[in-house]
This record gives structure tokens, C-alpha cells and sequence, in this order.
């Protein structure tokens, strides 16, 4: 699943080679956390989020019930912002 959602990210970041990915297994969940550039954010993001709606959409569809499920977060290398799986955007303070 982690390859579905580097692809999908790769078709939209720009800079690719600043994009990391950092998989955290819990009991019934996988997440994945998708870090990239700040220039990056927008376009894997979409306009009101509908790319990252749809990539959260395609992962859960391929996902069989009787695996994992998959949360997404998208979040800005070097900064605060970040796209969370229930579609709202958020600066984390510290």
C-alpha cells in the first residue's frame, strides 16, 4: 500500500527527493505520515483537499476488511502545517 501512496504523491511533488515517509504500525491501524516540501504541500494537497480526499479514498478501497486500516497525514518538512485524515488542515504549535 505504502508503493499506491509514494506513486500518487510522486505524480504531484515537484520535488521528489525531499519527500520522506514514515509508517507507524499500531494495533488495528497503519499510519503513514508524508512529509514533503512547503512548495510541494498545495499540490499534493488540492484544491480544498480533493487530492488528498482522493488518495485516502483509493487507499481505503484496496485496502481488504481484513487488513489495516490506512491514516494519512500529510505533513510540511520543516514546518507546522499539516494535512490531516479527516480533511482539515492545521498549524501545530508548540
Amino acid at each position: 500500500m505504502l508503493e499506491l501512496i509514494k506513486y500518487i504523491v510522486g505524480q504531484f511533488a515537484e520535488d521528489k527527493e525531499n519527500v520522506s515517509y514514515d509508517v507507524v504500525e499500531k494495533d488495528r491501524v497503519t499510519e503513514v505520515t508524508v512529509s514533503l516540501s512547503p512548495s510541494d504541500m498545495g499540490k499534493v494537497i488540492g484544491k480544498q483537499g480533493k487530492i488528498a480526499k482522493a488518495m485516502r479514498t483509493l487507499v481505503a478501497a484496496v485496502t481488504p476488511k481484513d487488513e489495516k486500516r490506512y491514516v494519512i497525514e500529510i505533513r510540511e518538512k520543516g514546518g507546522d502545517a499539516v494535512d490531516t485524515d479527516d480533511g482539515t488542515s492545521a498549524e501545530i504549535e508548540d
